[in-house]
């Protein structure tokens, strides 16, 4: 089965972007969204009603998640998904912290809460074909809550999707690709790296509304080495004369 995968920092609203806050950019969001069409989308700094937003506009995706802080509010790292494709059989979200059950908690000097959201997806008309699905986004600003927040993930990913069902890990790791955080990922031979079929380097995938491409990507998709890879895009287009996130979305073909 081809799915497509796309990893997408939304840029959390924030009223001081002016030309670049949400409202002047939610139809360019969903617009680039609709040019890949994909199934699944990891999302990263969406507050409710942004991903409301996008919920309305699309209309054929709903999304699992909840906010980081206590209370269910903050920043979502949903994964929404297309509700006439899928069935959700399961679905879940820890913090990366050492109470990973508690909304809200942080540590490791973590600036803020940081959360995995999960799912485990099931093919409608292929009932037998079923993957999972987790997205993060790891502290920008502490080294050590990177290291401790990976290896959270991937302890759970270890333990929690059985050795036949493939799965894809999605986010904005804030860590470009000699960080040990990236390495760490890259010495486990049950994962492969979406950009390892590019030729040539990814360039950067956060552009702070410049447009830039120069530097080194912080916004990844991993797959189980069993997903045969197809096809990885950054995609550094504007939408209407602009962009729609101070990053660029990444997106994957691949076969399962």
């Amino acid at each position: 089965m081809e799915i497509t995968i796309m990893t997408f920092n939304l840029r959390v609203d924030v009223p001081s972007d002016r030309e670049n806050a949400w409202a002047n950019r939610s139809d360019k969001a969903c617009d680039i969204i609709q040019k890949h069409d994909p199934c699944i989308i990891g999302i990263q700094e969406g507050l409710s009603y942004m991903l409301s937003d996008i919920e309305g506009r699309l209309g054929n995706y709903q999304y699992l998640g909840h906010g980081r802080e206590a209370g269910n509010t903050g920043e979502h790292s949903a994964i929404f998904y297309k509700e006439d494709v899928f069935n959700v059989v399961n679905q879940g979200q820890f913090w990366l912290s050492e109470q990973p059950k508690v909304p809200g908690s942080k540590s490791w000097n973590s600036d803020f809460p940081r959360v995995c959201t999960w799912g485990h997806f099931q093919f409608k008309k292929y009932p037998e074909k079923e993957f999972f699905v987790y997205n993060t986004h790891l502290d920008h600003i502490s080294q050590e809550a990177r290291e401790q927040g990976i290896r959270m993930i991937w302890e759970f990913i270890s333990t929690h999707s059985p050795n036949d069902r493939p799965f894809f890990l999605t986010g904005d790791l804030n860590a470009t690709p000699e960080n040990s955080i990236i390495k760490f990922l890259h010495s486990k031979q049950q994962l492969a790296d979406a950009y390892s079929i590019l030729r040539g380097d990814a360039g950067s995938t956060f552009h702070n509304f410049s447009g830039d491409t120069d530097g080194q990507p912080i916004d990844y998709i991993f797959a189980a080495k069993e997903v045969q890879l197809q096809n990885t895009i950054v995609d550094r287009s504007k939408m209407n004369g602009s962009f729609p996130s101070d990053h660029y979305p990444v997106i994957l073909k691949a076969t399962i």
